[in-house]
């Protein structure tokens, strides 16, 4: 069989798992279904067409578009999502890194900093976040906090052999990293901000931990905290971004 045989069996795989997947009310079951037979066959998603199916690989691509069709999270079913430059492990109990995310690393990103700054991530969940500001910015102290065991577990595979340093704390605690007060440059944070009740799809509401969603009835109760906790760690000329809902845009800078 050549390389062009083997691409229509493959399509053919890959076409009815992405009709189930669309039936399923998935948003991208083309892509998803492209993943899932990346994986199952243990090859990156561009080489796809190079595998010949075989009887065990496509009951294997059939059992992960089932539990996909399920709306168990793509990431879960993987085992990594991609963030930025990096690709992070996550599963049940940790936070699955949003692309809408990207647009926060990118303005942290674009900023001057001074030489080896002090940077701090809270509400890290995988890590994601700090392990591309620590890329992006060589030679500076990364600090990462959360206060789910779970999520730190997974933080902590994330980020072995990395400069990032994690911390389990509560990051609406007013005297949280103390001993930084006055020294940070850079601060951000992804915290539970969609306020309680709010619709969401089954992925993020049977999958995501639930601490790590909500805000309180009306999104701000980690928001507010954090504000406080900003003002409180950073240097003169530091800087501070976080990402909130769309309804509390206005709240949230005039909590700044």
């Amino acid at each position: 069989m050549n390389v062009a045989d083997r691409a229509v069996t493959m399509r053919q795989v890959i076409d009815d798992a992405a009709a189930t997947l669309a039936a399923a009310g998935v948003g991208s079951p083309r892509v998803d279904a492209e993943l899932l037979a990346a994986h199952a066959a243990g090859t990156q998603r561009g080489r796809i067409a190079f595998v010949e199916p075989d009887a065990t690989f496509i009951a294997r691509v059939q059992e992960l578009t089932a539990q996909r069709a399920d709306r168990i999270p793509l990431q879960h079913l993987i085992g990594t999502a991609a963030f930025g430059p990096v690709t992070v492990h996550v599963g049940p109990g940790v936070f699955v890194p949003r692309p809408e995310t990207e647009s926060l690393l990118e303005w942290a990103l674009a900023q001057e900093l001074s030489a080896n700054p002090t940077i701090i991530d809270l509400c890290t969940g995988s890590g994601a976040l700090a392990l591309a500001l620590s890329q992006g910015f060589v030679g500076a102290r990364v600090i990462a906090v959360d206060d789910s065991d779970e999520a730190l577990a997974y933080a902590r595979r994330n980020v072995a052999g990395t400069s990032v340093d994690l911390i389990r704390a509560d990051v609406t605690d007013v005297d949280v990293l103390g001993e930084l007060d006055g020294a940070v440059d850079l601060l951000v944070a992804n915290p539970p901000y969609i306020p309680d009740g709010a619709p969401l799809e089954p992925e993020v509401a049977q999958h995501d931990p639930t601490h790590a969603l909500f805000g309180g009835p009306d999104g701000m109760a980690v928001i507010e905290p954090i504000v406080g906790v900003a003002a409180r760690l950073l240097a003169p000329g530091g800087r501070c971004a976080l990402e909130h809902d769309d309804t509390t845009s206005r709240r949230t800078v005039d909590a700044f």
